[in-house]
C-alpha cells in the first residue's frame, strides 16, 4: 500500500467515526496552567468512561474525544503556545492513541499531558540527542509503532530539529501526517496590523552582533513582512540593529502570546529601539514582526555614503548634523545609521 493510500484510508476511517463525538462538559480556560472558571456548567447524564469512550480531563470537565485508531507512522502534532485550552480535540485523540510521544522537554510536555489525563509514554528528542534518537524512532515505526512528534510549544519543525526526522521518515516510505494547531508565527502576524499577504519567517537571529547584522542586510531588500523569534534578553540590541540595518519601518513586538500577560507593542523600529534601550529587556517569549520597506524611503546605502567620510573627519554629533542637512532624512534615522556604522548600538 502506498503512503498516499494509507493516509487517505486513515482519514476516511477517522471521518466516519468522528461524527459521533461529543463534549460532555465545557473545558475551562487555562492560561499558562492557571484555570479561570467561567461559572458552573451543566453535567451530562452520560458516563463516557462507563461506555468505553476515549476521554480527556480538564479540571472538572470531561471531554469525549474523537475516536482514533493509530496506524504505524509519524504524527506531527501542534501543541498550545501558552494557553493550554488551545489544544484541539484531534490532537488529544492522537496523543492519547499513539504508542510514543517524542518531545523537546519531557517536563514541559508532561505538564500538558497531565492536564488532560493522557498517560502515553514520552521520550526526549532535541538538538543534542537527535543523531542517536532519530534512527531509533524510525526503527520503532518500521516495526509497527505509532509516534507523535511535538515541540515545547506550537507547531513541530518550526525552529526545532524535527525536519530531519520527517526527511528520513519520507526516505524510508513511512507514513507522515500532521495534526495542525497553534503557532506563534501566524498569531503574531495577525495581531501586528502589518501586511499579511506575503511574509518571510526567518527564525532566530544570530546572538552575535556581526552575524546578526549580516543576516539583516541579506533580508533588507526583500519586499515582504519579516518575522523573527528573539530571546527577550537580546531584544534591545536586536531591535537597535534592525533599525540600523532595515531603517525606520513599522513593526510590532508580540510577547507572551495567549498567556496571562500577553502584550503587543506596535510602532516604528526607531521608536521601539529607543523604548527598549530605555526600559531594558522584557520577560517572556518574543516574536518580532517588521513591515516591508517603504518605497518612498531613501536607501540606507545612500545615507552611509554620506556618513562614512564625515565620521572619519568629525565627531559623531557633527557628522549626524551634516548628514541630516545633506540627505534631508530625519535626524533620528541618520543618528541610528551613525551608531550602527560606529558600532555603538
Amino acid at each position: 500500500m502506498t503512503r498516499r493510500s494509507r493516509t487517505e484510508q486513515s482519514g476516511r476511517g477517522q471521518e466516519r467515526k468522528r461524527g459521533s463525538a461529543s463534549i460532555a462538559k465545557s473545558s475551562p480556560d487555562d492560561r499558562n496552567g492557571e484555570s479561570e472558571s467561567s461559572g458552573a456548567s451543566k453535567t451530562s447524564k452520560r458516563d463516557p468512561q462507563a461506555q468505553g469512550e476515549p476521554t480527556a480531563f480538564s479540571g472538572e470537565a470531561t471531554v469525549i474525544l474523537p475516536p482514533f485508531q493509530a496506524l504505524p507512522g509519524l504524527y506531527l502534532v501542534a501543541t498550545p503556545i501558552g494557553n493550554l485550552g488551545d489544544i484541539t480535540l484531534r490532537a488529544l485523540s492522537v496523543l492519547s492513541g499513539v504508542n510514543l510521544i517524542a518531545c523537546e522537554d519531557t517536563r514541559i510536555s508532561r505538564r500538558l499531558l497531565d492536564r488532560y489525563g493522557i498517560k502515553t509514554k514520552l521520550t526526549a528528542y532535541h538538538d543534542h540527542n537527535a543523531q542517536t534518537v532519530r534512527p531509533r524512532l524510525l526503527d520503532q515505526i518500521a516495526q509497527g509503532q505509532s509516534v507523535a512528534l511535538v515541540s515545547d510549544a506550537g507547531m513541530p519543525l518550526v525552529s526545532d530539529p524535527g525536519y530531519k526526522l520527517v526527511r528520513d521518515a519520507v526516505a524510508r516510505d513511512i507514513l507522515v501526517t500532521v495534526v495542525p494547531g497553534p503557532s506563534s508565527v501566524p498569531s503574531a502576524l495577525a495581531l501586528s496590523g502589518l501586511p499579511s499577504d506575503r511574509f518571510l519567517f526567518a527564525g532566530f537571529l544570530p546572538a552575535r552582533k556581526a552575524a546578526r547584522t549580516r543576516v539583516l542586510a541579506d533580508l533588507k531588500d526583500i519586499e515582504t513582512t519579516l518575522i523573527f523569534f528573539e530571546a527577550a534578553r537580546r531584544l534591545p540590541q536586536s531591535i537597535a540593529d534592525m533599525a540600523g540595518v532595515l531603517g525606520d519601518r513599522q513593526a510590532a513586538v508580540a510577547r507572551e502570546l495567549t498567556k496571562k500577560f500577553e502584550q503587543v507593542r506596535r510602532g516604528t523600529l526607531f521608536g521601539l529601539a529607543a523604548a527598549y534601550q530605555e526600559e531594558g529587556a522584557p520577560k517572556g517569549e518574543v516574536v518580532v514582526v517588521i513591515g516591508p520597506p517603504d518605497a518612498s524611503m531613501a536607501r540606507e546605502v545612500d545615507i552611509d555614503d554620506v556618513l562614512k567620510p564625515l565620521l572619519v573627519r568629525h565627531s559623531l554629533k557633527q557628522a549626524v548634523a551634516m548628514a541630516t542637512a545633506k540627505t534631508g532624512r530625519p535626524r533620528r534615522e541618520v543618528y541610528a545609521r551613525a551608531l550602527h556604522l560606529t558600532g555603538k548600538t
